[in-house]
């Protein structure tokens, strides 16, 4: 006579940690939803404070283009009625968002921390601050470096003897945005090689052999991000990409993971 095994029990629920506990589907949604207006309201916040200095920003972003263009005077014109107005909504919402963004940043982490434990949450931290000082670098190294240079060589290309340059506000502000807010985002490169690494994606001693494949890629990468065909802008934007390369090399050494 055949013996029928007994049923297995259930395997166990989770347990929930002291001083947490496991929300539902809509409590999700819930929490997501308060995160994203809580977010909202330091951007509009920071919108408004941006509104009121938007005559200080813009001629902050003015700067360059009058020390390029030095002794001659920096007037850009508007040939659109709401050219200018556009162009000083556009400004104020990019500071908001800048002013805001440490807070979409904080949320976001309170909204993904429970779910990582304590070697993912620094992990998840660590990055989040390399991140900001990456970007902050990288768009104070587009305005002091590489836009000098580069409104020097385009504005004065030909001395003048052509044409005198007669910019228009919303161009010249969507150029300069432009280039800063995409130099700091390939200023990221050094944690997209380390974490490429960190999952055992690749190697650190494959990426040193990529090198000369990095160095074609920089200039690719300049070439889509910056806002000009010169050969100027695009060499400054090129050069800290590939240092950044070797220094994500340096950084995978130490992350990925050992056999």
């Amino acid at each position: 006579m055949s013996r029928v095994a007994p049923p297995e029990p259930p395997g166990e629920t989770p347990r929930e940690q002291p001083g947490e506990r496991y929300l539902t589907v809509l409590e999700h949604i819930d929490e997501l939803r308060f995160r994203l207006f809580v977010s909202a309201v330091f951007v509009v916040i920071g919108l408004g404070v941006s509104v009121f200095f938007g005559n200080d920003i813009i001629a902050f972003l003015k700067k360059p283009a009058e020390e390029a263009l030095k002794p001659e005077p920096f007037e850009p014109q508007f040939i659109e009625p709401f050219e200018l107005f556009v162009t000083y909504f556009r400004v104020s919402l990019l500071g908001g968002l800048i002013l805001g963004m440490p807070m979409i940043v904080y949320q976001g982490l309170r909204f993904v921390s429970p779910g990582l434990d304590a070697n993912e949450r620094r992990w998840l931290y660590a990055t989040v601050a390399g991140t900001s000082v990456l970007f902050l670098g990288g768009v104070a190294f587009a305005y002091y470096i590489a836009l000098p240079p580069a409104l020097g060589f385009l504005l004065g290309f030909g001395d003048g003897e052509i044409a005198k340059p007669a910019l228009r506000i919303g161009s010249y502000v969507d150029f300069v945005t432009r280039l800063l807010f995409w130099t700091g985002v390939t200023f990221q490169t050094p944690l997209v090689v380390m974490y490429l690494a960190r999952f055992g994606i690749v190697s650190a001693r494959q990426l040193l052999r990529w090198w000369r494949f990095a160095i074609v890629g920089a200039f690719v990468i300049a070439a889509i991000v910056t806002p000009t065909i010169d050969p100027v802008t695009q060499s400054l934007v090129a050069g800290p990409i590939i240092v950044l390369y070797f220094l994500g090399i340096i950084l995978a050494v130490f992350v990925q993971p050992r056999r």
